[in-house]
């Protein structure tokens, strides 16, 4: 043995644990930002196949795909969806579920968790719901369409860091950092608006459903249950309640998430000396005995180390590390496919120039743009907030206009404003144009304020 040399391992291994304890918001948003980023891609490729589909000889095999019905019975309750219901209904619960984890992470030990940072996108986000919102009402005010006023109020999180990484290590971290944190807020902000204006009417005995298994998950997080599949029982049953109440079956997925325990049962600074201790344990053990992978005693000891790494991590960074790429890589990709097969024909382009296309263009483009823009600035003079380290002002309006970039939530939104109606195409396609151009304008000007600051600083005001 030598006593110098586990000295030091000691010294490397406290390092290492100081190292990763400052990472530990800096390592989630990196691993979170790059994910989305290629998720964006996917979600863009099945945007891109379903639109080809739906304007190709083989359309009708889309529109059947769409409408392929299937049930599940429980005794004499059956629950008949078609396809695509099944994904907006079902499995973007699972979505909104990721999203109800990163709500909650931010808000406890990310951008949002320190009032001064979370000022900044917390102001720019409301004034980026807020104007878009006016726009599309001005368009719409008292007319057929005036219901869709949520649509351009949210912003694409896949899409927008997709964006931002075309551009790669030339656009401060901290701007990517403030762009995530302004599209959870103006998440939670669609959320409150699906909850509140897009529920047609309330079944109380469903109602009652959802307070009961409110309730139960308040308790399980109360005793610091941490088993995944107790949240999950709940969950589908909160699913099943909201579904039965007539309010939209996806927030489930959100209210559960915030039960979720962020809360560990063993101390950062213990791990390492539990650690050691196994460690110990199976080399004493290795010394008496040949090693023996089967061995009961070398089972428990190892055992006893894998409940303690999972006793040192919360269960929802376990959750979200689970849930993510499933959401990112199958869930999201699967929705592009079966909403954005919009058919293009010339009805639908005549519709262009009419209130509700242009409520949503005008919205996702101008209204996005200016809302967060004006709201930053004016958060930013007043002394509330900063701008985002190491970025200036037309980089902040470059990223203001990838605000606009409101593919997802819109599209969820627009079924739920108009399904059935014709304006739901209309929706679909000024969505898929507004999203284009607000991601083209916004990556030139960020594009050009590089240029402008090789060609030396530019004022930050």
């Amino acid at each position: 043995m030598n006593p110098g040399g586990l000295a030091r391992d000691d010294e490397l291994l406290d390092r290492t644990t100081t190292e990763r304890a400052g990472d530990r918001v800096v390592r989630p948003f990196q691993l979170f930002a790059q994910r989305q980023a290629s998720g964006g891609l996917v979600l863009l490729v099945c945007a891109i196949v379903a639109l080809a589909w739906a304007n190709s000889p083989w359309a009708w095999a889309y529109e059947q795909m769409l409408g392929v019905s299937l049930g599940i019975s429980l005794g004499e309750q059956m629950l008949h969806l078609d396809l695509r219901h099944w994904i907006n209904d079902g499995l973007m619960a699972l979505f909104f579920f990721g999203v109800g984890l990163e709500i909650k992470r931010e808000f406890l030990v990310g951008e949002l968790a320190e009032r001064r940072k979370a000022m900044l996108p917390i102001v720019a986000a409301i004034g980026g719901m807020v104007v878009p919102a006016l726009i599309y009402a001005a368009f719409n005010f008292n007319g057929a369409g005036a219901r869709g006023w949520g649509i351009p109020m949210a912003t694409d999180i896949a899409f927008a860091l997709g964006a931002l990484a075309v551009l790669g290590s030339r656009i401060p971290e901290g701007l990517k950092v403030f762009l995530v944190a302004l599209a959870i807020v103006d998440d939670l902000g669609a959320l409150l608006v699906i909850a509140i204006v897009y529920t047609a009417s309330i079944e109380w005995l469903g109602v009652a459903v959802i307070a009961v298994l409110l309730l139960a998950l308040g308790v399980a997080n109360r005793i610091g249950a941490r088993r995944g599949s107790i949240y999950l029982l709940l969950g589908l049953g909160l699913w099943v309640g909201f579904f039965m109440s007539g309010l939209h079956a996806t927030l489930a997925g959100v209210l559960a998430a915030l039960f979720v325990p962020a809360r560990v049962t063993i101390a950062p600074g213990v791990l390492p000396q539990v650690i050691h201790r196994g460690a110990d344990d199976l080399e004493a053990q290795a010394l008496d005995n040949e090693p023996d992978a089967m061995d009961p005693d070398r089972v428990a000891i190892i055992g006893a180390i894998d409940g303690s790494l999972d006793a040192a991590t919360a269960p929802l960074q376990r959750f979200e590390h689970i849930v993510q790429p499933w959401v990112t890589y199958g869930i999201l990709p699967a929705f592009g496919l079966f909403n954005a097969g919009v058919a293009i024909d010339a009805t639908v382009l005549r519709t262009l120039p009419t209130a509700v296309p242009m409520g949503i263009m005008i919205g996702l483009v101008l209204g996005k743009s200016i809302g967060i823009g004006l709201a930053s600035w004016l958060a930013v003079k007043s002394g509330l907030a900063a701008l985002p380290e190491g970025s200036t002002w037309r980089q902040l309006i470059g990223t203001a206009f990838l605000g606009g970039i409101g593919f997802t939530m819109a599209l969820f939104i627009s079924g739920l404003a108009f399904a059935g109606t014709h304006f739901e195409r209309e929706a679909q396609l000024a969505i898929l144009i507004g999203s284009l151009l607000a991601a083209v304008v916004g990556i030139a000007i960020l594009l050009m304020s590089k240029a402008t600051q090789a060609s030396g600083p530019e004022a930050r005001g």
